[in-house]
């Protein structure tokens, strides 16, 4: 086990009708906010509306930026970051999934910086400042709500790069699982794959002597499976919303990942083809994860028959069949949920594949698990195609 520093400082406000306690959980620290979410759901839902009162409750002050859209757009952000300013906002508000979460995370780092807020994607600056966001969260998937990452799209280069630092981990998060309830089920889906990716980067390690977060990802992965195929079938149990929005919490906040080398390869390599073709980050890993982990497996033959036994219950003692048999369990659990696990069924071809894998490796290629550079990327995108 390597040696690790842990900061797990958001707050969590967990339940049904949490979020009527927005107003005063932010009063503790701004009387004025800015009030960040999407494409207009949440006042379809009635939330817009819960929220508004309770912060009205509580005497806050809020100025209103919608708009942010899947793979959430850098221009949004640049506009954020001028209304803050210009209205002395000092607390963000974001309502909404790990899109809005990202956006508000963005605005929050960019507007005490005197330098474009791109920097911090494009690794020029480190964030040394940011002011605090909170959040509500909608969606179970990014894991945005308790993690100190964000990914933004700048829509003009098409890139799509992440950022990180624990001065942009939410002060606090309202998780009430209700709220997942209208999602349309191929959104329950895509959170679904994105969580139990986000486990898949941590698990896949080449650090020994990590019991602990071993038995914690399998038991984590393994409550995703059960619950997702749940929630798919009756988007109205709250039982399994409420495992699943938890679950992606615990996935992605880095309590799984404590004490050994993470890898982020499939993450890096999905990035690409949704900056490229504007498809949710969730269907995108549905087709890569998959690819990734039949072109790998071989490294760490051993650590994937594990994965199929501990996680699939796969039976086969020979540790090569187990480990193929645990691939195709992966590619039947996302199809079971009813994503797509090839490119062409995205409706992607092979015309952008060369470019996709000179712009994910760039000069030092990516993973830790296994080093990949541009040739092995492509590689594993002709893997995914069909």
């Amino acid at each position: 086990m390597e040696n690790f520093a842990l900061d797990l400082s958001t707050k969590i406000i967990f339940g049904k009708d949490s979020e009527e306690k927005v107003g005063e959980e932010i009063k503790n620290y701004s009387e004025k906010v800015l009030l960040h979410y999407g494409g207009g759901s949440i006042k379809r839902t009635g939330l817009y509306e819960k929220v508004v009162k309770s912060l009205k409750k509580s005497s806050v002050e809020f100025v209103e930026l919608g708009g942010v859209v899947p793979n959430p757009r850098l221009s949004l952000v640049r506009e954020g970051i001028e209304l803050c300013r210009k209205e002395n906002i000092d607390f963000i508000l974001a309502v909404g999934g790990g899109s809005v979460i990202d956006s508000a995370k963005a605005i929050a780092a960019g507007v005490p910086y005197k330098g474009d807020v791109w920097d911090f994607f494009e690794k020029k600056a480190r964030i040394r400042e940011a002011i605090p966001v909170a959040t509500i969260l909608t969606i179970s998937a990014a894991g945005s709500e308790m993690s100190p990452s964000m990914v933004i799209t700048d829509e003009k280069s098409r890139r799509k790069l992440s950022g990180r630092s624990d001065l942009i981990r939410p002060v606090f998060s309202i998780l009430n699982p209700e709220l997942t309830f209208t999602l349309p089920k191929e959104q329950v889906a895509y959170g679904a794959v994105d969580m139990f990716a986000h486990i898949v980067e941590r698990y896949f390690t080449s650090t020994k002597n990590v019991d602990v977060t071993d038995e914690m990802c399998e038991a984590v992965m393994r409550s995703i499976i059960m619950n997702a195929k749940k929630a798919v079938a009756d988007l109205e149990d709250y039982n399994a919303q409420a495992e699943l929005m938890w679950g992606g919490t615990v996935a992605h906040n880095g309590i799984l990942g404590a004490g050994r080398e993470e890898d982020w390869s499939s993450h890096r390599i999905e990035h690409e083809l949704s900056a490229a073709y504007d498809i949710a980050h969730g269907a995108g890993l549905a087709v890569i994860v998959p690819a990734w982990m039949a072109y790998v497996y071989k490294h760490d033959v051993r650590r994937f028959a594990r994965y199929a036994r501990n996680v699939f219950h796969v039976l086969d003692e020979d540790d090569e069949k187990a480990a193929l048999s645990g691939i195709e369990e992966t590619n039947k659990f996302f199809s079971s949920l009813g994503l797509s696990t090839t490119m062409k069924g995205l409706g992607i071809g092979e015309e952008n594949i060369g470019k996709m894998s000179k712009l994910c490796a760039g000069k030092d290629g990516i993973g830790f698990f296994v080093k990949l550079d541009a040739e092995d990327i492509e590689k594993i995108y002709r893997l995914a195609l069909d």
